[in-house]
């Protein structure tokens, strides 16, 4: 077995309690790494077409890459993967915290849930022996009270990823919480987590990880400690928080649902960046074993957004999603109010990025009457009311009044409310965007309309990227970036897949990769080998959507994302994403078609999936024009 690997996956079927131990192959480890690549692989087999993501066939991943739990930098991470609730297509999410090592220090790789529970459950690993538990103690409370309780009835050594009430009611965008405050936010696999009636996994263990060259691991990891730049310096300083205010002026922050731009709509950013928000921190932490430790633990004790006072509570440091989503998005400038709605997110298990979009969304409908004060519970929903927007958020969680409409997502709910709402509703095929613009990074238009998992900024492009990589290039020449979108979407893939950290990946040099691939799997590769990997990872998640019907042409785009209409003020004024030209060229160099978007048999065979040729000649993807 390849090194860097625990050796074996969990399966488990919820509806017959039946646990099943699985053997990793080191092709399939080699092939697709980890994390999400195994995952997509195993799951294009598992799930089958059609499955609908609430029900017993879908399944359920928690997955693992070789460099977790080990001296890479940053190792911290694992994924959840299924078919998504809220986009009906391959579905993914990726977290950081104390979860994803201890899971491999617990003797598994990942875990697979399959089926329905008849009741409540949680699963409890301790060094190699599983167990179903009961959980109907647990259901209904937060994840702030599973964690304590686990940690009180297991050891303080235990660590859970769990839901919280929105994932048992279904709030589409709804994710599990691990920490306390770390999140798998995307996909609304928090809401497959509640469907399952699976409440927690708990995992305890002290088993080493095996690497191929211990000692190497650990002086690449002392060199690169030295070497930190990029980011580095901001994130230690103030974490994700230190850019809100810039991104708000330059315009790669969207303002005003999307509409507004921030020095003439909120000029005020600054009262919820960097310095202001760090005021209210009272210690930094970080995940495991990070040199970078970009969270915060918060203290707000007086006042109409006090934290909730309770023994062993940690309030953590809003991120700049949370900060821009529920900030610019909404026009909201008072940080406490938005330290408290990071609580509520994190106390239910909703993934802030579409919880901030949706609670814009609702303000617009409401500035514009389409909701009125009867159908918000008697809520002001007007720009940067604070106290409205608090109590929203929370209606959303707990699907009360209007909350229940919004816990389906701004789609969803803008055919629900009607009258024109569906303006107002800024998602990609069902998912909403986060805060980061293609007018200012147009890139990201690519990605949110090409990416397996739409409207997700983490999966590519120039927006994310190590340090002194790509410096001289024009981002608005649109038919000439192609090669480097490859390259970065690639290794993202790869990054992601073998357990690593964005932040990392941004703050040291991109040769630490395969250097520490290389020390703890044994597998020496070059950055070529590591590009057709993350390629091959992509195709694989792609083809699982194809499989489903999903042709990424036929996503919307809106318009407010890509200026059509063009804004007529601020950075980006006159920005029009000539995204059409970007794709077609990246499809010619991906070898996809360019109507269907099937990669061509040749590239299947390249990519080592010739497998895969004979069920996409057959998949009914429908044929677009949008290249033509």
């Amino acid at each position: 077995m390849a090194r860097g690997y625990m050796g074996k996956i969990l399966n488990v079927n919820l509806t017959t309690g039946k646990l099943q131990e699985e053997a990793l192959s080191e092709e399939l480890c080699r092939d697709f790494v980890g994390g999400y690549g195994i995952a997509a692989r195993l799951l294009y087999e598992r799930i089958p077409v059609g499955a609908d993501p609430l029900g017993p066939d879908n399944v359920l991943g928690f997955m693992t890459g070789p460099l977790t739990g080990t001296p890479a930098l940053i190792g911290s991470r694992y994924v959840m993967v299924g078919k998504s609730a809220l986009h009906g297509g391959w579905g993914d999410c990726n977290s950081g915290g104390d979860f994803g090592p201890n899971l491999k220090f617990a003797g598994f790789d990942g875990v697979f849930f399959s089926g329905i529970s008849p009741k409540p459950v949680y699963l409890f690993i301790e060094n190699g022996k599983a167990e179903l538990r009961d959980a109907s103690d647990l259901w209904g409370k937060d994840t702030n009270e599973v964690d304590d309780i686990l940690k009180a009835r297991h050891g303080k050594e235990t660590v859970a990823s769990c839901i919280g009430p929105a994932g048992e009611k279904l709030v589409l965008f709804a994710c599990a919480i691990n920490d306390k405050g770390r999140a798998p936010g995307r996909s609304g696999l928090g809401a497959v987590m509640g469907a399952k009636k699976l409440k927690a996994v708990a995992v305890k263990g002290n088993l080493p990880v095996p690497m191929f060259d211990e000692k190497k691991a650990q002086e690449l990891r002392r060199k690169y400690l030295r070497e930190s730049k990029g980011f580095f310096d901001t994130l230690h300083t103030y974490g994700t928080c230190g850019i809100t205010a810039d991104s708000a002026m330059s315009g790669d922050s969207p303002v005003k649902n999307w509409a507004g731009v921030g020095p003439r709509d909120f000029p005020t950013a600054s009262a919820i960046s960097d310095e202001v928000v760090k005021f209210y921190e009272e210690k930094k932490y970080g995940c495991w074993r990070c040199p970078i430790a970009c969270g915060g633990i918060m203290k707000l004790d007086s006042g109409p957004f006090a934290l909730s006072a309770r023994e062993n509570f940690r309030g953590h440091k809003p991120e700049y999603e949370t900060l821009c989503m529920f900030g610019t998005l909404t026009l909201d400038d008072d940080v406490q109010s938005i330290i408290k709605i990071n609580e509520i997110c994190n106390m239910y298990g909703m993934d802030t990025i579409s919880a901030g979009a949706v609670a814009a969304f609702a303000i617009e409908c409401y500035e514009n009457g389409l909701l009125t004060k009867r159908d918000t519970g008697g809520l002001e929903l007007t720009w940067g009311n604070a106290q409205a927007i608090v109590a929203l958020t929370e209606k959303v969680a707990k699907r009360e009044g209007i909350g229940d409409i919004l816990a389906e997502g701004v789609m969803r709910a803008a055919k629900e409310i009607g009258k024109g709402a569906e303006e107002f509703a800024i998602h990609v095929s069902g998912q909403e965007v986060p805060a980061h613009d293609p007018k200012f990074t147009p890139g990201l238009a690519l990605t949110y309309m090409l990416d397996a998992t739409p409207g997700r900024h983490t999966q590519g492009g120039e927006l994310v990227q190590p340090p002194g990589w790509f410096t001289a290039y024009d981002k608005y020449a649109y038919d000439q970036n192609s090669e480097m979108f490859y390259k970065l979407r690639t290794t993202t893939h790869v990054m992601n897949a073998a357990g690593l950290c964005m932040f990392g990946y941004i703050s040291y040099d991109i040769q630490s990769m395969p250097d520490f691939l290389g020390a703890i799997t044994g597998w020496h590769g070059t950055l070529e080998e590591i590009y057709k990997t993350g390629e091959r990872i992509d195709v694989m998640r792609h083809a699982f959507n194809l499989r489903e019907g999903i042709n990424p042409l036929t996503r919307n785009m809106p318009g407010r994302i890509v200026g059509e209409p063009p804004l007529t003020e601020g950075n980006v004024r006159n920005v029009t994403v000539d995204y059409r030209t970007e794709v077609k060229k990246y499809l010619e160099l991906m070898d996809w078609n360019k109507a269907t978007t099937i990669p061509s048999e040749a590239k299947l065979k390249e990519l080592g999936l010739g497998f895969l040729a004979k069920d996409l000649a057959k998949v009914k993807v429908p044929a677009s024009n949008l290249l033509a």
